[in-house]
């Protein structure tokens, strides 16, 4: 599965950074890029994007006008604000209207990945989960909130749910290990969402890793469960 992104951003520079960091990230393709609320109104409405990267500050405005005229037509499509903005009611408005992420500028591509690979794990989940427990429901609301008594909260970046798909792939004997790859293959994720699971649970101990070298090329990091 892909997903559409639109840039609004009325710096070009900083649209085109954007624009590379989205294309360097699996499952993500740019479908256009908007310098002004006006053009970014029209093709919020005719691109239908799956994904906005909104800017906040405009000559002709705030890009807070865009987002809530997004919910108004309750269009399919999440918003992450990217912005200097430090204030606390830029940020505060954003939440009301129901932003997936807020990202200080200058964007750095380690925050800007986790942010999109998140979101893209988030909608993987959603199309996966007709029918929700309350227990999954709480944990799409809030990913970060471990919800078992007494165990601390996972890390950032790491999703309860993708973590038991992971696990999951496991349950079968691999007597020959597997890769990220083929781990991503099995969950619907990318290679390096599903590297960054496997090695959070081979830290912990679940899994273990070997390099694996072949007759030809560079040696293969496998993962076998313990």
């Amino acid at each position: 599965m892909e997903f559409s992104v639109l840039i609004i951003e009325d710096d070009p520079k900083i649209a085109e950074i954007h624009r590379h960091f989205t294309e360097k990230i699996a499952g993500f393709s740019v479908c256009g890029m908007a310098d002004s609320l006006e053009d970014a109104e029209k093709m919020c409405q005719l691109l239908e994007p799956d994904l906005v990267l909104l800017d906040l500050y405009f000559p002709e405005g705030l890009g807070t006008e865009t987002l809530w005229k997004i919910r108004s037509r309750r269009q399919a499509t999440d918003v992450i604000l990217i912005t200097a903005a430090k204030e606390l009611g830029p940020l505060q408005e954003a939440m009301r209207g129901g932003v997936f992420d807020y990202i200080l500028k200058p964007v750095m591509f380690p925050r800007f990945q986790e942010a999109l690979e998140r979101f893209r794990d988030h909608r993987l989940q959603l199309a996966a989960d007709t029918r929700l427990s309350q227990q999954e429901i709480d944990r799409l609301l809030h990913p970060y909130k471990d919800h078992k008594p007494g165990q601390p909260s996972l890390p950032k970046g790491i999703d309860p749910l993708t973590l038991k798909k992971v696990r999951e792939a496991f349950a079968l004997p691999h007597p020959d290990g597997l890769s990220a790859e083929e781990v991503g293959e099995k969950i619907g994720a990318s290679r390096t969402t599903a590297r960054r699971y496997l090695e959070y649970l081979t830290a912990g101990g679940d899994l273990s890793a070997e390099l694996i070298y072949g007759a030809v090329g560079r040696p293969e990091r496998k993962y076998f469960a313990e």
